[in-house]
């Protein structure tokens, strides 16, 4: 495979699981209101009858996610912006393209995780007659993000 197309090939994949890492943050998205993936935040604070209490956890655990969200796709750019020196110096797939590749897939693995862990937690927070309607729109973030 030429250098080009081998560069090419590179920067498509980083882009693409950048764009992973982003979509799956937008499908549980902070926003209180329906905006492209916040259904699980907007059935939350819309359509679920939470308690004062609860609603007073969920809003810590956005405030919460949200700076290491925030924190975490800073990385992911960052990232991307290694992988695209280390293309230019290397014009190949050597050591540094491929360091700068596992960094960032270590940074949005760890974003997945974090998202799966503040959901986790929303969760957590729901009384057993509550989770049905969650997990179905968990469902929904997960299968059809672009809805």
């Amino acid at each position: 495979m030429s250098r080009t197309r081998w560069t090419l090939l590179v920067a498509v994949i980083a882009f693409l699981a950048a764009l992973a890492g982003v979509l799956l943050g937008r499908a549980i998205g902070d926003s209180h209101h329906v905006a492209p993936g916040g259904e699980l935040h907007a059935l939350l604070h819309d359509h679920i009858d939470l308690t004062p209490d609860q609603e007073r956890h969920l809003d810590a655990l956005e405030s919460g996610f949200a700076t290491r969200r925030t924190a975490l796709q800073a990385q992911m750019r960052a990232d991307n912006a290694r992988l695209a020196q280390a293309i230019a110096a290397e014009q190949d797939d050597g050591p540094r393209v491929a360091a700068a590749v596992d960094a960032s897939h270590r940074t949005m693995g760890t974003l997945q995780k974090v998202t799966l862990a503040h959901v986790f937690a929303m969760r957590r927070l729901l009384r057993p007659d509550q989770t049905p309607a969650f997990d179905r729109a968990v469902a929904r973030a997960l299968t059809h993000p672009a809805q």
